[in-house]
């Protein structure tokens, strides 16, 4: 097993083809949970949780279920049967054991299971660690550490914006670009930023 590949699985997942700001996926709970920190970094925790369990078990399903009972044509929709039940899970454990995270997070808790960025990594998963039917070397690894690192680069976009978006509180912003429009600005402006680690080699 070459510890460069896996190296190379997190810094892509984490900066370079960041599923928010580079693949622009679960873009509505990035504009709609980052006005606080709080929030928004609970929020990145539940994704990375989602996005790793997830990846366990859909790649599970997908080599043990489907591939071997030639069903590979019901991969998205077992997929998504995965990750709604998945975020049912994580949303009983916040509102049992956090009330107040539970209301903060409000809507978009259960948004999770709509989350495209958690079906696209379970999705990606099968795609580059499967070469047809069969898994390439060290792919149920490979695809935790793409699940885990993606919901890292999830929770860092989502932990940058919200710090961006409270100091935007208090500047003089233009009214007409209160609120989302200001937001949608600087989700573009970070997605041009995070552009320039696409130039890294390994």
């Amino acid at each position: 097993m070459d510890i460069g590949q896996l190296f190379a699985i997190i810094i892509g997942a984490i900066f370079i083809n960041n599923f928010v700001l580079a693949r622009f996926l679960g873009l509505c709970p990035y504009i709609g949970v980052s006005r606080q920190t709080k929030p928004a970094l609970s929020m990145g925790l539940a994704v990375i949780f989602v996005m790793t369990l997830a990846s366990i078990v859909t790649w599970s399903i997908y080599r043990y279920i489907l591939v071997p009972f030639s069903l590979e044509y019901l991969r998205t929709v077992s997929f998504i049967l995965v990750i709604a039940s998945l975020v049912q899970f994580v949303e009983m454990a916040i509102r049992k054991f956090s009330p107040p995270l539970y209301r903060a997070l409000g809507i978009y808790l259960p948004l999770i299971t709509t989350n495209c960025a958690v079906l696209g990594v379970a999705v990606l998963n099968i795609d580059k660690f499967f070469a047809g039917s069969a898994p390439v070397a060290w792919s149920f690894l490979k695809s935790l550490i793409q699940g885990f690192s993606a919901g890292v680069g999830f929770a860092l976009a989502m932990i940058l914006m919200s710090g961006i978006r409270e100091r935007l509180d208090l500047a003089d912003v233009p009214p007409a670009l209160k609120g989302v429009p200001i937001a949608f600005i600087v989700a573009g402006l970070m997605a041009i930023s995070f552009l320039g680690f696409s130039g890294f080699q390994f």
